[in-house]
């Protein structure tokens, strides 16, 4: 491959064909193309904005990573830095990014955006993008499964003076309007945003799901390093009975911000933060709640003691040495829950829709999705031939689409697909005809 091919920035992708086409230029694409190079394999990498774009653009100002460094994995690229146990914040994740393209020089067109994918009669794929149209053998896609923002269409019934934003646009507490601010939604950016508003002196209000939690740290080390011994983060897919729910789980709830610690909600609400079940309705400037709030708490306080329970029979049972520690108390129950909230009582100007996001595939134009638009996959290939995804969460273990275990994905869909491709050219010389490439490996 020609030194001018690596990290082609600004470069033509139209009228070109390629062996392989990845889209996206995250940790996903970006583990596939150093997994593709080592084999040998031309690719090109298509990322619509710049490396590093979901982190710098999408994360909130003081937001840092919930596992510690160690866990950032990416092939041949494994955290160097001189905090291992520490937790990197927005702009460290987008430098180390950043230095991993400098480390590989991978074959990289940053600004170009693929529109459409389809296969042709050939038996190729046709990319159409902002650049113009192209072709490749295979294609991997690796955008992951944060696409668009998902907000309610309930919040279409705020009233105007409402100030309303997505999660991912927030930055921090002085970008909103003076006044209360309600968030809703308690899984990790929630949980975060909540906690940084409360930091800051503001008056938040939180409307509280069903998310768990899990302790920071637990008998002397981080609850992350228990559960990497206990070989938590290598159990497949395949080990679940339930599979699809298991894709579908909600993250447990914890920062690694200043050190990391625990986010205990209701320390949040002993010292003034305002808590709510589900929301439900919204009727001008009335809000109403499911009357879950002391469910919901119980049930993440549960959910992180039983994994110290797990991790006590871990170290009971291997003989481990580690401290005693005692066990969480509750700080503040909630006493008659508010089932009604009115805006303008309260001084609530500003809404955080901490909702999460939707997955948005309809640009793939190939029967590989269920009747909820999930890609069917087994370890990220589909049963259309050389159509492959990377980066989904449970792909095939916890860390798929993390940087723990990304680079493993990346590393076996290598090989299926330099498998195929070889395939594909030893048929192809035998016959003298090109033929569609080697079948998709099966679909769990």
């Amino acid at each position: 491959m020609p030194e001018s091919y690596f990290h082609v920035r600004g470069a033509h992708v139209r009228g070109a064909h390629f062996p392989v086409a990845v889209v996206g230029g995250g940790q996903a694409g970006l583990s596939m193309s150093y997994c593709l190079r080592r084999r040998g394999v031309e690719h090109i990498v298509i990322e619509a904005n710049r490396v590093g774009h979901e982190w710098r653009e999408r994360r909130w100002d003081s937001f840092c990573l919930v596992t510690p460094n160690w866990q950032c994995k990416l092939p041949g690229f494994p955290y160097r830095g001189a905090d291992p146990d520490g937790f990197m914040v927005r702009d460290e994740i987008v430098r180390y990014l950043e230095d991993y393209v400098a480390f590989f020089r991978p074959p990289l067109v940053e600004g170009v955006t693929v529109t459409r994918l389809r296969r042709a009669a050939s038996g190729v794929f046709e990319l159409t993008t902002s650049d113009g149209d192209c072709t490749a053998d295979q294609v991997v896609v690796a955008t992951g499964p944060y696409h668009a923002p998902s907000v309610p269409r309930m919040a279409e019934r705020l009233p105007d003076g409402i100030h309303q934003i997505h999660s991912s646009h927030y930055r921090d507490p002085a970008q909103l309007p003076e006044g209360g601010v309600l968030v809703v939604g308690t899984g990790q950016s929630g949980c975060q945003i909540a906690e940084d508003l409360h930091l800051a002196g503001r008056q938040v209000h939180l409307a509280v799901g069903s998310a768990p939690r899990v302790a920071r740290f637990y008998r002397g080390r981080d609850c992350v390093a228990w559960l990497d011994d206990m070989g938590h983060y290598t159990r497949t897919i395949d080990e679940f009975d339930e599979a699809d729910a298991v894709r579908m789980r909600v993250n447990h709830y914890v920062t690694g911000r200043d050190g990391g610690r625990d986010i205990d909600l209701r320390a949040f609400a002993r010292d003034g933060m305002r808590l709510y079940g589900r929301l439900t309705t919204i009727r001008g400037t009335t809000l109403e709640f499911a009357d879950d709030l002391k469910a919901n708490l119980d049930h993440a306080d549960a959910v992180a003691e039983g994994i110290k329970d797990a991790i006590d029979a871990y170290i009971e049972a291997r003989g481990v040495p580690a401290p005693v520690e005692p066990r969480y108390v509750p700080v503040w129950e909630p006493s008659g829950q508010p089932g009604r909230l009115d805006l303008a009582a309260a001084g609530i100007t500003s809404v955080v829709w901490s909702t999460g996001f939707r997955r948005d595939h309809r640009w793939i134009e190939a029967p590989v999705f269920d009747g909820r638009g999930y890609p069917m996959h087994w370890r990220g290939a589909t049963s259309a031939p050389g159509l492959h995804f990377l980066g989904l969460p449970w792909q095939h273990s916890w860390g798929s689409g993390r940087f723990e275990a990304v680079g493993r994905d990346a590393e076996f869909l290598a090989g299926h697909i330099d498998a195929a491709r070889r395939t594909a050219d030893v048929c192809s010389t035998l016959t003298g005809a090109p033929l569609e490439l080697a079948p998709a490996l099966p679909v769990g």
